[in-house]
């Protein structure tokens, strides 16, 4: 009889252990979810704040360099697919986008010294650079946290908890080019 009750005792020990790791592993697991999202939501804040930059910037480089359509359309094609984009897959391409036709208008404005000795130009590049900055730090971020997040999902035994609650992989906020966006913009004439 005191071996039954044993045996059950050991049972019940090791489902109350495993519902307990179940429990903290859940929680961990919606904890970090919630810090990636965070960072997400601190991405799409700075994107947002370059996005309120970019029409002022196109209008005055545009003033003045009035010849340069190609690098306008490419310019204002680059920044609806980044209003567009909504995922960092989709982000991440837009982000190619942007920073190429950011190059274009620059090297358009360098052209015209009227724009280089600007005070309201000059202004907007360093609001641009500094909005460059915070999207970088940003995205380093939410990096680190989906790497933190990822790892937590695919590490044993943590994966046994993850696949049957739906806690999936995230995706980094990647570039294809990360030369072009190792270092903001130059606006600096």
């Amino acid at each position: 009889m005191l071996e039954v009750w044993i045996a059950v005792g050991a049972v019940l020990l090791i489902v109350i252990a495993v519902v307990v790791y179940v429990v903290a592993t859940n929680r961990s697991l919606k904890r970090l979810s919630a810090r990636v999202d965070g960072a997400w939501s601190d991405i799409t804040t700075q994107l947002a704040a370059r996005e309120e930059l970019l029409p002022q910037l196109e209008a005055r480089v545009r003033g003045l360099a009035t010849h340069e359509d190609k690098v306008f359309a490419a310019f204002e094609e680059a920044r609806a697919a980044s209003s567009r984009a909504a995922t960092p897959e989709e982000v991440s391409a837009a982000e190619n986008l942007v920073q190429g036709s950011l190059r274009g208008v620059f090297a358009a404005a360098e052209a015209y010294p009227q724009l280089q000795s600007s005070r309201e130009f000059l202004q907007l590049q360093s609001d641009l650079v500094d909005v460059e900055n915070r999207i970088q730090a940003s995205r380093r971020f939410y990096n680190g946290g989906v790497r933190e997040y990822n790892t937590k999902v695919k590490v044993f035994p943590n994966n046994l908890v993850a696949g049957p609650l739906h806690f999936e992989q995230r995706t980094f906020f990647e570039v294809a080019d990360r030369a072009a966006i190792s270092q903001p913009p130059r606006v600096q004439f």
